[in-house]
């Protein structure tokens, strides 16, 4: 048995549950014993950790900005070094006071791509950006899966007065709704009734809307967004926004919703305007197609079926876990590694 090493923030850490854990089964039958290892906070910690990192076939190194020293400690102790990156780790983020563009962030970005055996990228701009720190040969475009087994379909029964829309996140992305928030008073405008479910642990409040604040639990959340009517997510207009992989939206299309988004980034990957659901910047936009999905729930249910169709193809787990599984072998051989016999070449 191989063992592939995650190095993560820790266990219960959302990239390492979407990108790493969700192929256990595929790795395992290709005889590959996934661990995770919790990042330290400390230089102590992580010296400590080298020798399991030694002792490992392969390690993935998941979204951290190394020092130059723990770079070079890394690269000499790992026998095949993958660097998993799902963010424009090298710019500061939409929250931060300062500039997006940051010379610190990135050079140690570069040097950690340039270190590692390969790069998996979860999205095109992700992979043009590590592209510029090496041969593009090294990267891999390895897209955020969701497993569509986990969600209920939604039965689509509400017409009208009190459709509800959802959005899922973080109490850090939380703070794009303030952004969209011209948007969805245009929608409670020509809705009404109209509620906002927010799964999260913070909430927000829009005075004039009722607001279903829901504790998110990873055994409720896909109940809870299967619940729903009509997904929603807003990306600030921030370079940080593009290395977003859209988790929220997989999500919500795993779960047969049709997906309300502004046309930034990755958004345009994943929705097919008019066809999965609307591609909506302007509060008008916003109103019209609230009120065009709200008022047809036949409309709702043939979008969500196309987005759950469309995820299955391309951003599911059973189709990414054996490419994923493929990858790891492959890598493992271009260094020498003994892989599982007959693997296919990424």
């Amino acid at each position: 048995m191989k063992r592939l090493l995650a190095l993560t923030e820790s266990p219960d850490f959302v990239c390492y549950r979407y990108r790493i854990a969700a192929f256990h089964d595929a790795l395992a039958a290709r005889g590959w014993q996934l661990e995770v290892l919790s990042q330290p906070k400390t230089s102590a910690g992580f010296l400590r950790q080298l020798a399991r990192i030694a002792a490992a076939d392969a390690v993935v190194l998941q979204r951290r900005l190394l020092s130059w020293w723990k770079q070079k400690a890394l690269q000499a102790s790992a026998k095949l070094l993958l660097y998993d990156v799902d963010d424009a780790l090298f710019l500061r983020d939409s929250n931060h006071g300062k500039a997006a563009h940051s010379v610190g962030r990135w050079g140690r970005f570069r040097q950690t791509v340039r270190m590692a055996d390969a790069c998996l990228a979860g999205n095109e701009f992700l992979v043009q950006q590590a592209a510029r720190c090496t041969q593009i040969a090294k990267i891999h475009l390895v897209p955020t899966c969701v497993d569509h087994r986990r969600y209920p379909i939604a039965k689509h029964w509400r017409t009208g007065n009190g459709v509800q829309l959802v959005w899922i996140g973080s109490s850090s992305t939380r703070r794009s709704l303030a952004d969209a928030e011209a948007g969805i008073r245009e929608a409670t405008r020509r809705v009404a009734g109209l509620t906002l479910k927010v799964i999260c642990d913070t909430f927000p409040e829009f005075p004039g809307l009722q607001v279903l604040p829901v504790r998110w639990s990873s055994d409720t959340e896909t109940q809870e967004i299967a619940d729903a009517d009509i997904g929603m997510a807003w990306l600030p207009d921030h370079p940080w926004s593009l290395g977003k992989c859209g988790l929220k939206v997989l999500q919500y299309m795993a779960a047969g919703l049709p997906v309300i988004a502004n046309p930034l980034g990755v958004h345009h990957d994943l929705i097919v305007h008019g066809e999965t659901g609307f591609l909506a910047e302007t509060p008008t936009q916003w109103g019209r197609a609230v009120e065009t999905l709200a008022n047809s729930p036949d409309l709702r249910r043939k979008m969500g079926a196309a987005g759950r169709a469309r995820l299955i193809e391309r951003y599911s787990v059973e189709t990414w876990a054996p490419r994923f599984a493929d990858l790891v072998d492959h890598l493992a051989a271009g260094r020498g590694l003994a892989t599982t016999a007959g693997a296919k070449a990424a």
